[in-house]
């Protein structure tokens, strides 16, 4: 029988693949780059702008400090690329920051890097989506009210790509990653070409002028400073993503450590061109942007409704001729693609830190579990459902979102190099060799600078960004490290309960069995039930009945002298006309009154084929398992009546036992039956 679920979830991801094929998911360095660094490659496409918008609060008198506060980003990226080269050569498990902070600075400091990075790839899907949807939006403007709707299709559509495997998803995520490096080069060298020549290119909105917000254009002292500073971080969202390659060493091919390393060196090479090329040109075309379009003057279109113009399609716009050129469309669209696409860095990184602390008992041991096509399904699932809640809830603003983000981030990155640096001294404690106590000091050198300049860096953030929406994400961070310590403290708790120590001393046998067979009318269900009950020769067996209807009991009465069960028959009364309440009370009477023995309650239960039929049959047996299960010394035993339905649901090319043709006997249904009681007498 066709089986629409099933054949739309292979339609989504695929056939399932062997634990076998796993090593055939391995990536070349190839396809690592696009999934491991195109949220740091995509974040130049926003990263400068971000800078803009916080200077843009004092006019235009203060865009002059763009190149330096450009200079320090790619300072720092510099930095932070060098310090991660040697996470993933000294630990090329995967564990990333988790691993180095857990092993060198303990457990609870794990904890903390592993909530941050938790939050701050949510934040990465969430920004990355609602960032390439704004560059869709400058292209077409019509689209603006259905920013919210893209915003959800694109999550899903990242969704389905990561279910159908890692490698997958590089393939088809790979050719928008090249195209954007290639399109935005393209881009950078056109428009140094042109100012060499003389013809510097002019942005649409250099005619606007930028009304300062409440006089910060006299801004001095420390007031400059911290508007400096708060631009500094907000431009250090360039650096996301940087941590997810050592994250996944285990998804490269062999020599994982050194195709990682390699992958993040081009990875730092190229964003760092990327981003110090579309600083410059926009501070050379004259970009003007701003958080409140209403902030500039000349501004064509209703300020509180029409959007602006992002800066990277404002200088795609300038340098290529014009918003009507192939090559504008082609940047905003490769632009758009790999914002989205930059998601699927988190959406690999996600799901396999979520596997890590899964394994270490911090998270659901489910997240663990991989999917059909060998990847960590559940953990793809639980980042997607909590971002389209965010988007929703955000209506996919990057300026309302990018408030929440990167804290995470530097709080991983400060925290992993200052266990570098115990790993490196851990290792000059006890080595002996001079080239190797060589390499290792250049390491904690290169790591203790990063250390230092990341801790600045966070406490920067801390300071500019948590008024602003950033106590959210510190909020969040410290529920989930309340809550995986928690699920910790669950599975350490059930872990020691169910201990054996001694296991003969486990194994002693109940004093005897007490089987109780629950009885609602005579049918087949019924019969099977009792037969059942029978094999396991318990040392005494009834059945019991709940009298809900004064008729029906009667009749059950007398049937049961009718047939001649030899069985007892025990009738519980129920004035409320409730069925389970009297039979939890029963067993745990019977159980009272002998705690050295074992009741074995028999179930019998309909097995439909049909969803709906579910809706329609056994709500009496669930509810009752799910009470008896609580009572201490009970073993709750289904014995499950296959309906038709369900024969035919698993085997559709087969009659079901007992079905008949129209004008035959029902000859099949008569042994059955004639079997049961037999088995009954």
């Amino acid at each position: 029988m066709f089986n629409l679920p099933q054949a739309l979830k292979r339609l989504v991801i695929g056939k399932a693949m062997r634990s076998e094929e796993l090593g055939e998911t391995l990536l070349p360095k190839r396809l690592a780059l696009p999934i491991f660094a195109s949220d740091p490659l995509s974040s130049v496409a926003y990263a400068t702008q971000e800078i803009l918008l916080v200077l843009a609060v004092g006019g235009t008198a203060f865009l002059y400090l763009t190149p330096w506060i450009g200079a320090a980003v790619v300072a720092l990226m510099a930095v932070v690329v060098m310090s991660y080269r040697q996470v993933v050569h000294a630990y090329p498990s995967g564990g990333g920051s988790y691993e180095v902070v857990s092993k060198n600075l303990g457990p609870s400091a794990g904890l903390v890097v592993a909530a941050s990075l938790l939050v701050d790839y949510v934040m990465t899907v969430a920004v990355s989506v609602a960032s390439g949807v704004d560059n869709i939006i400058s292209a077409f403007n019509g689209l603006a009210d259905y920013r919210v709707p893209l915003a959800i299709g694109f999550v899903g559509l990242l969704t389905a790509m990561n279910l159908r495997g890692v490698r997958e998803s590089g393939k088809a995520f790979a050719a928008p990653t090249y195209l954007f490096i290639g399109g935005i080069v393209l881009m950078v060298v056109t428009g140094f070409l042109k100012v060499a020549f003389g013809h510097t290119p002019v942005a649409s909105s250099a005619a606007y002028g930028i009304v300062p917000v409440d006089h910060k254009d006299t801004l001095a002292g420390i007031g400059l400073v911290m508007l400096a500073l708060r631009a500094f971080a907000s431009g250090c969202t360039a650096l996301t993503g940087v941590e997810a390659i050592s994250n996944g060493v285990p998804a490269f091919r062999k020599p994982k450590a050194k195709n990682a390393a390699n992958t993040m060196s081009i990875m730092g090479i190229t964003a760092v061109v990327m981003f110090a090329g579309i600083t410059v040109l926009a501070l050379l075309s004259k970009i003007h942007i701003t958080d409140d379009a209403c902030q500039l003057t000349n501004f064509p279109g209703d300020c509180h409704t029409a959007p602006q113009q992002t800066v990277i399609a404002q200088l795609a716009a300038a340098i290529f001729g014009g918003e009507h050129s192939i090559l504008f469309y082609f940047i905003q669209t490769v632009t758009a693609l790999v914002l989205v696409l930059a998601a699927n860095t988190a959406f690999n990184g996600f799901p396999l830190l979520s596997s890590i602390l899964a394994q270490h008992r911090y998270l659901p041991r489910q997240l663990h579990t991989r999917g059909d096509r060998l990847a960590f399904s559940n953990g793809i699932i639980a980042l997607a459902v909590v971002n389209v809640a965010l988007l929703w809830a955000y209506k996919a603003d990057v300026t309302n979102l990018i408030h929440l983000y990167i804290l995470g981030v530097f709080t991983s990155f400060t925290l992993s190099q200052i266990g570098m640096v115990r790993h490196w001294n851990n290792i000059l404690a006890t080595e002996t060799d001079p080239s190797a106590r060589g390499a290792a000091q250049r390491s904690r050198v290169i790591n203790s600078f990063g250390a230092v300049t990341t801790a600045l860096v966070l406490v920067i953030v801390m300071l500019t960004k948590f008024t602003q929406g950033a106590w959210l994400a510190v909020v969040a961070a410290i529920v989930l490290f309340m809550m995986m310590r928690g699920i910790r403290r669950h599975y350490d708790a059930v872990a020691e309960e169910l201990a054996v120590e001694d296991p003969k001393a486990k194994l002693v046998r109940p004093s005897r069995v007490l089987g109780i067979v629950l009885v609602s009318k005579i049918h087949k269900p019924t019969l099977r039930a009792l037969a059942y009950a029978q094999a396991f020769r318990p040392d005494t067996l009834e059945a019991v009945s709940v009298a809900v209807d004064k008729d029906d009991t009667d009749e059950l009465k007398a049937q049961w002298e009718e047939y001649g069960l030899e069985m007892p028959l025990k009738v519980l009364e129920s004035p409320f006309r409730e069925i389970t309440k009297p039979v939890v009370r029963y067993v745990r009477t019977v159980r009272r009154d002998s705690p050295r023995d074992a009741v074995a309650v028999f179930i019998p239960e309909y097995v439909v084929g049909r969803w709906w039929e579910h809706l329609l049959h056994n709500q009496s047996a669930l509810w009752l398992k799910s009470r008896l299960l609580f009572t201490p010394g009970v073993m709750v035993i289904s014995v499950p009546w296959q309906l038709s339905s369900s024969y035919r649901a698993n085997h559709p090319a087969r009659r079901a036992p007992g079905s008949v043709r129209r004008g035959e006997p029902d000859a099949e249904r008569e042994r059955e039956r004639a079997a049961d009681y037999d088995a009954m007498r």
